[in-house]
């Protein structure tokens, strides 16, 4: 019955960090390594709306950040038209549709914490140019646009080309994420938004008391924008006991983002980054084991990757949700914000 569901679902993810692994390849690689390590991981899921951030890791920042968003963006480009029979990049909601109806993984590009663009806010439209759709302004630290969770001492809220980023992305239609910024931050935004905003990769806080994952007043604030907040995998972020590290804890927190939001607000955004972690090298990401105050690797059996997608389905079943709340669970809630918002100008 879970796999007929899962099938039957549009299944939305929205962080997995591929993009990393595709452009450490040669650029003649891009389209074929994507086709043999990820495409069959995503096919098994069922993924059917896959968000591919763009994120630069320290190696690259601060003098090759720019350059580096730019390779990521071209080998997604490349990607998707080396793939063109299996995927699709999608711009907006009837683009999204339009892969769907043919049976191809509707990719969307993202950029996380947003590097190479410093203060300069008349890129995010060049980047919508190139079809970017979401964004955050903040990693674990200090941007020239906000802070990220990891400097919530300072209770800095968005600086002023950080306000400006706000308004130009809802202007353009590109849908501003939270997952990162700081809690004034968050509270900053959630005041000056017009427009619905996401959350793509991030837990309860009231199940796990981290700094990256989101309080009740927070959810609350994201569903009331119309937003989405996508449930982070992470292990770490579900718990601080490992004996809690299992599937049901990951829908303790589903399940609590669905109270406290409402049904029509949560998603999944597992965060995939342990097979990129382990390949890349020199080690990707080795400064977050700090920030996080956890070993980022460490996963819940079974969701290591994008097969492990029809556990959680299995287990929404088990706990006695109902067919049309996992079907919006699973991706529905995500795909129908992309519809009405999604490329969209103000």
């Amino acid at each position: 019955m879970s796999a007929e569901l899962h099938r039957r679902a549009v299944v939305a993810e929205t962080h997995n960090d591929l993009l990393m692994g595709v452009v450490a390849r040669p650029p003649e690689r891009w389209a074929g390594f994507f086709r043999e390590r990820w495409l069959p991981q995503l096919r098994d899921g069922g993924v059917d709306l896959q968000v591919l951030p763009v994120f630069i890791d320290e190696q690259f920042r601060p003098e090759g950040s720019l350059r580096e968003t730019l390779r990521m963006i071209e080998a997604a480009h490349v990607l998707a038209e080396g793939n063109a029979d299996e995927v699709s990049l999608c711009r907006d909601g009837e683009e999204i549709d339009r892969a769907l109806a043919d049976g191809k993984i509707a990719l969307v590009l993202a950029l996380e914490s947003a590097p190479g663009l410093d203060a300069n806010v008349e890129l995010f439209s060049t980047l919508h140019r190139l079809g970017v759709r979401v964004a955050s302004i903040a990693h674990w630290g200090r941007t020239p646009l906000a802070d990220g969770s990891g400097e919530d001492a300072t209770g800095s809220r968005l600086t002023r080309a950080g306000v400006e980023t706000l308004a130009e992305m809802e202007r353009l239609g590109m849908l501003f994420d939270v997952s990162h910024l700081g809690a004034s931050g968050v509270a900053h935004v959630l005041e000056l938004a017009t427009r619905p905003v996401m959350a793509t990769h991030s837990s309860a806080r009231a199940l796990r008391d981290h700094h990256r994952n989101l309080t009740d007043d927070q959810l609350r604030g994201i569903a009331a924008t119309g937003g989405v907040v996508c449930v982070n995998f992470l292990a770490g972020f579900l718990s601080a006991d490992p004996a809690e590290w299992t599937i049901d804890r990951l829908v303790d927190h589903i399940e609590h983002v669905a109270s406290v939001a409402g049904i029509d607000h949560v998603g999944l955004g597992p965060d995939f980054i342990r097979e990129l972690n382990l390949e890349l090298t020199p080690p990707c990401c080795e400064g977050m084991v700090t920030m996080a105050g956890f070993d980022v690797n460490a996963v819940v059996p079974g969701l290591d990757g994008p097969r492990g997608l029809p556990l959680v389905t299995e287990a929404l079943l088990r706990r006695g949700h109902s067919e049309p709340d996992i079907l919006k669970i699973l991706g529905d809630n995500v795909h129908h914000l992309f519809q009405k918002q999604l490329g969209r100008p103000a």
